[in-house]
């Protein structure tokens, strides 16, 4: 097993996940078995209690376990399936110890960070790393770690030494070291400055770990001159100096380091039995980012939720929608709007940003109403729901946003006008949203239906079966606490609006048709968590389809994209 561990120095959020997810994309492409491995400072056990607005949106695998995002990019970029315990934190490695010692299994020892947690974090590091996460479940031979923050932070001592020890007992040829770096442009002089990369390596050093690749984020490209300087004054060749500048889009970081001979140096530093050339994998990835950049079609998407001061929070549907527009050869436009601003309450308090707000929602050719918690912004969401039922723009509901699409219909077309869910009104008389059975309103944490769940089609006449393939059943992944009422359910048929998928027991209802709409969909899983750059996900390529008039010509070819 050959170990890659990518730390980062001088700010957080400066693209660790897409330097590891690129990295280990490149050595896919060379024919090796990659996994990965997302290490994350915070004491939480896991992501799921996390505003969004914390750490971005909160990832969910196959497994049900609730993760950091860079976990996404993992599965995006390799084509993967990851599992919980590839996410370590703090908070689950103090666990992990804690319940070893109430279980006396440290014969009475004074249990410490180090020794203990740092042999617990190695010990899980090694046998993570020989799960198997493609298709033909064979072990993987290369393990790229990721640990999160900056070298220097307090919570992250423990890593950095547990990493300082595992070099020795991995041996030098079986692991390698990976520095990102900021290299600054203030505008006041317009030159790019070394001192915090010379500073980070330091601090890393001074830790007892050396970088063998130094890996520099830049807003430009980066001059000759500056590579020889951090070369000079970090100990490293000039090769061993990498440049990562801000592109138009992450398909082209793997291409990037391909470029800087990453290949060369990784056959040479960890003896790996590979070409220097990489395979059709990367040709593939550069053809992408090449498509990507010449497209010159637009397709707007208006997304109404209320997390959307941040991209991150919906990082997720933002990679879905692009790896659809992608697919069918348009550039994706999309439109963050925040659905407060959508509501009379805010047309009232600032009119402007309430007819800026709408005026987005009516320029969009299709509308998404994600996922989320709470009833903050929820009113705002039914009326952007409403306004794509009647005005029969293409609309997907994902999760809240297709419990959203039945209580709009409820209100509206059934005229039941206190119709809402027991999330947000739990006295209601026609509760069309209800909490799940098993629901256990006391602990917050790991509580939801998580994780991958089969979902059979009911019918034949369905739009999304299509778009799947005409499969009898999809297997997507979840995260809910509250459910369509089942018992309301023909009440809704009757009208138009067809629940055309649903659990193996029939009795959880998880999507949604509306009759006689060039698209309107609702569907309680996220399908967003399994879209990839190269199998765009079915029911976000059925909006940027229908967005962009061409979903009938693509259910008439048997589902076949034109070339």
């Amino acid at each position: 097993m050959k170990y890659i561990l990518v730390t980062g120095g001088v700010i957080s959020g400066i693209g660790k996940g897409i330097i590891a997810s690129s990295i280990g994309t490149i050595l896919k492409s060379c024919g090796l078995r990659v996994t990965a491995i997302k290490i994350d400072p915070y004491i939480n056990i896991d992501a799921g209690t996390f505003s969004p607005y914390e750490h971005g949106e909160v990832f969910v695998l196959n497994d049900g376990g609730e993760v950091d995002l860079d976990l996404g990019n993992y599965e995006r970029f390799l084509d993967i399936n990851l599992y919980k315990d590839n996410n370590i934190t703090t908070g689950k490695i103090y666990q992990h110890v804690i319940n070893k010692e109430r279980h006396g299994d440290y014969l009475g020892k004074t249990v410490q960070v180090v020794p203990h947690i740092t042999d617990a974090v190695q010990e899980w590091v090694m046998n993570q790393a020989k799960v198997p996460v493609d298709d033909d479940k064979k072990e993987p031979q290369i393990c790229v770690i990721e640990l999160g923050g900056t070298i220097g932070d307090i919570e992250g001592m423990p890593f950095v030494e547990a990493f300082r020890q595992f070099q020795f007992k991995a041996k030098r040829e079986n692991f390698c070291n990976i520095h990102v770096s900021l290299v600054p442009q203030p505008n006041a002089t317009g030159e790019q400055k070394t001192k915090p990369t010379q500073n980070s390596v330091r601090a890393l050093r001074g830790l007892g770990l050396s970088p063998d690749l130094i890996v520099c984020r830049s807003a430009k490209p980066i001059e000759m001159a500056v590579k020889e300087k951090i070369s000079m004054f970090c100990h490293v060749e000039p090769e061993q100096v990498i440049f990562i500048h801000d592109v138009s889009s992450t398909y082209r970081v793997p291409i990037l380091l391909e470029e800087q001979g990453i290949i060369k140096y990784f056959k040479q530093r960890l003896n790996l039995p590979i070409d220097d050339q990489p395979s059709d994998l990367l040709m593939r990835w550069k053809k992408m980012a090449c498509r990507y950049e010449r497209l010159l079609k637009v397709c707007s998407i208006a997304l109404v939720g209320k997390y959307t001061k941040l991209s991150d929070c919906y990082a997720s549907v933002f990679k879905a929608l692009e790896h659809s527009a992608l697919a069918i050869n348009y550039k994706l436009d999309l439109m963050y709007i925040d659905s407060t601003e959508l509501e009379r309450s805010t047309e009232a308090e600032n009119s402007v940003k309430y007819h800026q707000a709408w005026h987005k929602l009516c320029k969009a050719d299709g509308i998404l109403v994600p996922g989320g918690f709470g009833i903050r912004g929820t009113e705002g969401k039914l009326q952007a729901i409403s306004w794509a039922r009647t005005k029969k723009k293409p609309f997907l509901g994902v999760c809240l946003g297709m419990q959203l699409a039945v209580v709009e219909f409820a209100r509206n077309c059934l005229n039941w006008e206190d119709a809402n869910s027991t999330e947000f009104d739990p006295d209601t008389k026609n509760p069309v949203v209800i909490d799940m059975p098993e629901h256990n309103p006391g602990d917050m944490g790991g509580t939801m239906r998580l994780g991958k769940r089969r979902t059979v089609f009911k019918t034949e006449n369905s739009v999304l079966r299509k778009l799947y393939g005409d499969e009898m059943f999809v297997e997507e992944r979840h995260r809910h606490r509250y459910e369509v009422n089942p018992e309301l359910t023909h009440c809704f048929e009757e009208k138009g609006l067809k629940f055309v998928g649903h659990d193996t027991e029939g009795n959880r209802m998880e999507i949604i048709e509306l009759e006689n709409h060039p698209y309107f969909v609702g569907v309680q899983f996220h399908p967003e968590f399994s879209s990839r750059p190269m199998k765009p996900s079915p029911p976000y390529l059925g909006l940027l389809l229908a967005a962009t008039g061409t979903l009938n010509a693509y259910l008439q070819r048997g589902c076949k994209l034109s070339p």
